[in-house]
């Protein structure tokens, strides 16, 4: 599929009409602040999507779950589909944001949305944030909830099938989603039914054409990802599988892949080129480029209406996947 290229003399040119209108209504946007005030970045964070995020979409039930992990509790949020209130299938859902940023409120829309059309129930977790939990952390609470979501106790509580299981992330919650379902292989749980990623963030060296072509934005700038790779890694090398997918080989027997990016996104080619890895190692891989949309549209569903259409293609994978798997 044909991809957007390079900016023109108009930094918005190709961009769909509402996402210009978002923009010029946000001012300088909703770009990732640097992570020196770290209370006033997430404070902002969450008003950009109470602002952009539309009205919560009604559920059969929303329940708070602490998920064990070690001495660690991690807070996450349940979310019953409407129509599905017995449904068993289960979307574990790690939330972008950098790293530092985002919560279960920023992204309860996304929760409720997720659970109504994909007809499963979503797990959405508050994993341990940068730069107050820099790398590893965050992947090990990430591998620590994949499992759990697998196991006994997780059935039972919350009345799911473990083979009706989808791990799926955007932006930095997709990283953290694809190490996951990496590292689950061979666990001896039941095997993840699929990956679901949005415009993951998978590449430390920002080296692609797309992070030269949108390097000013709009929306996300490589300077903000700096920013967040910074929080994220503390100083410390971008060594270890989870942050070098893109370049070593070992994809063999990791789950279907649904793959969405946007069109003006510095992260636009990490996940066109991870589709074309998973691929190249035998994986089923389904991507979707929105070419009119920037970086973080998941969350402006108020605004944008390709926000349904992405959760929506998210929701069909997520059940014909699990349906299959049953």
């Amino acid at each position: 599929m044909a991809v957007a290229g390079g900016p023109s003399d108009d930094p918005l040119a190709g961009i769909h009409p509402q996402v210009r209108s978002l923009l010029e209504a946000a001012g300088t946007a909703d770009t990732l602040p640097g992570p020196a005030d770290i209370v006033a970045a997430r404070a902002a964070y969450l008003q950009s999507t109470l602002q952009f995020g539309g009205s919560a979409e009604p559920v059969a039930e929303v329940r708070a779950i602490v998920v064990p992990h070690g001495d660690i509790r991690l807070p996450a949020a349940l979310y019953v589909p409407q129509h599905a209130p017995e449904a068993d299938g289960l979307v574990v859902w790690l939330h972008g944001g950098g790293w530092y940023l985002g919560d279960i409120p920023t992204f309860d829309r996304v929760g409720r949305s997720l659970a109504n059309a994909s007809g499963m129930k979503v797990l959405l977790v508050e994993y341990r944030l940068a730069p107050e939990h820099a790398h590893p952390d965050p992947v090990q609470d990430a591998d620590a909830v994949v499992a759990w979501a697998r196991s006994k106790a997780a059935a039972r509580q919350l009345a799911i099938d473990p083979a009706r299981v989808v791990v799926g992330g955007d932006s930095a919650g997709g990283q953290l989603a694809a190490a996951a379902v990496h590292h689950a292989r061979g666990d001896g749980l039941a095997p993840i039914a699929a990956q679901l990623l949005v415009y993951p963030a998978l590449d430390p060296a920002m080296d692609s054409e797309s992070y030269r072509a949108f390097a000013e934005g709009p929306m996300l700038t490589a300077a903000d990802m700096q920013g967040c790779w910074e929080a994220y890694l503390r100083g410390a090398p971008a060594e270890g599988d989870d942050l070098r997918m893109l370049e070593h080989g070992d994809h063999a027997g990791v789950p279907p892949a649904w793959i969405a990016v946007a069109g003006h996104d510095p992260l636009r080619d990490d996940g066109l080129r991870y589709a074309a890895a998973l691929r190249a190692a035998g994986v089923e891989v389904h991507e979707n480029v929105f070419e009119d949309m920037v970086h973080g549209f998941l969350r402006f569903g108020g605004v944008v209406d390709r926000t349904g259409e992405l959760i929506r293609w998210l929701g069909d994978a997520a059940r014909t996947t699990t349906t299959a798997a049953s």
